[in-house]
């Protein structure tokens, strides 16, 4: 079936979920771009739709397509002006995806015998939440718990920014109340990242069980989780501001956590990992 009218109500039903509300009541979300397709389906997302534009499909596109399991997907074919009336960047491969969102509770995570683990509070800005998700890919976080938060891990400036990963990390949703009391039963210490605290982030030992704890871009860290914090650390500010954006904040920690693992594994002083 070819789709020539952006007034097509599978169109406009998939121009809505870029709305949380929308999301919660239609139980779908959007997938934009073929790498992130392919993770979400490596993950076993249930693709509901597939809206495929050809003119915009290369040779290794179609390829990667096929290998995708799309069973019981319903296939629709769009022409190159609806594609980009509901593409939210312009450089994506001409396939764009409804899935139906998993629950991210905090009873569904796996954790290793000495996990890392990044709490994300509050966090505002869709953007810096994806960034996050990014940053803890790459240094392969146990578990990201988001806690709190005024944007949800389904928002398609999130999935974007985050280029998928929020398919390939451990995702836990909760309340601060919750997520206290699942590290406190696990024994794993709590790292308040805060502007007024002494210490140095890598004066701490985070090569242990540790939860970095990261706040809302505009206020920081809550009191709740200032008080139930086990310890509280800072990044070294050398300029004339007295903050990072808080996905560069994280970032920091994150790595500094990832430097001392790798001592701690390996011996001797080496900075980084050498990979």
């Amino acid at each position: 079936m070819l789709i020539t009218s952006a007034r097509n109500p599978k169109i406009k039903a998939l121009k809505k979920l870029d709305k949380a509300s929308e999301r919660r009541e239609q139980g779908m979300f959007v997938i934009e771009g073929m790498r992130e397709l392919c993770l979400a389906d490596g993950a076993g997302y249930e693709i509901t739709q597939l809206f495929i534009c050809e003119e915009l499909l290369t040779e290794s596109e179609e390829y990667n397509l096929k290998q995708c399991k799309l069973t019981g997907t319903e296939v629709f074919e769009i022409n190159k002006e609806v594609y980009e009336s509901v593409a939210y960047r312009g450089t994506t491969e001409g396939v764009i995806a409804t899935a139906k969102p998993k629950e991210h509770t905090l009873d569904s995570l796996k954790l290793s015998a000495n996990p890392l683990i990044l709490v994300i509070e509050g966090v505002e800005k869709p953007g810096n939440l994806g960034a996050m998700l990014r940053t803890c890919d790459a240094v392969g976080v146990d578990a990201v718990i988001v806690c709190d938060t005024k944007t949800d891990v389904y928002n398609p400036n999130a999935v974007r920014s985050g280029v998928g990963t929020v398919f390939t990390n451990q995702i836990a949703v909760a309340t601060a109340d919750e997520v206290i009391i699942f590290l406190k039963e696990r024994h794993i210490t709590t790292y308040a990242a805060e502007l007024t605290a002494t210490d140095f982030h890598y004066q701490k030992d985070l090569a242990k069980p540790a939860a970095i704890i990261v706040g809302e871009e505009a206020t920081g860290i809550s009191a709740q989780w200032m008080e139930a914090a086990d310890q509280h650390i800072r990044i070294p500010m050398l300029g004339r501001i007295d903050s990072l954006n808080v996905s560069v904040s994280a970032a920091v920690l994150l790595y500094e956590a990832l430097r001392q693992r790798h001592v701690a594994q390996v011996g001797g002083t080496m900075p980084y990992p050498a990979f």
